[in-house]
C-alpha cells in the first residue's frame, strides 16, 4: 500500500480523477500515453473490433479518452491511471 487512498476507488473513479488532473495541467502528455494504451487494454476486455477501429482513427482515440474508465476496460487501465495520479502527488479526490 502506498499511504494514499486511490486503491480503494473505481476504475471508473480513477480514470475521472486522472482526466481531471491532466485536463487543470494542460498535460497532453497524459491523454497521448492513454491514446498509447487503450487500444492493448481494449483488445485484453475482448472489444477486438474497437481496438482495430482505434488503431485506424485518433479521432476515436479521442472519443475513447472520455469513456476509457468505464468496465473492464477501466480496471484494465488501472495500473495506469494509479501510476500517474501517484507521480503528480494526488492521494484522493
Amino acid at each position: 500500500m502506498s499511504g494514499d487512498s486511490l486503491d480503494a476507488l473505481s476504475s471508473e473513479q480513477l480514470h475521472d480523477l486522472a482526466v481531471k488532473r491532466a485536463r487543470r495541467h494542460l498535460d497532453v502528455a497524459f491523454f497521448w500515453r492513454l491514446m498509447k494504451y487503450l487500444p492493448a487494454a481494449e483488445a485484453g476486455a475482448g472489444e477486438i473490433d474497437e481496438a482495430d477501429a482505434d488503431l485506424d482513427s485518433l479521432t476515436a482515440h479521442v472519443d475513447d479518452v472520455t469513456t476509457s474508465g468505464r468496465g473492464e476496460v477501466g480496471d484494465l487501465l488501472r495500473p495506469f491511471y494509479l501510476e500517474y495520479l501517484r507521480e503528480h502527488g494526488v492521494t484522493g479526490p
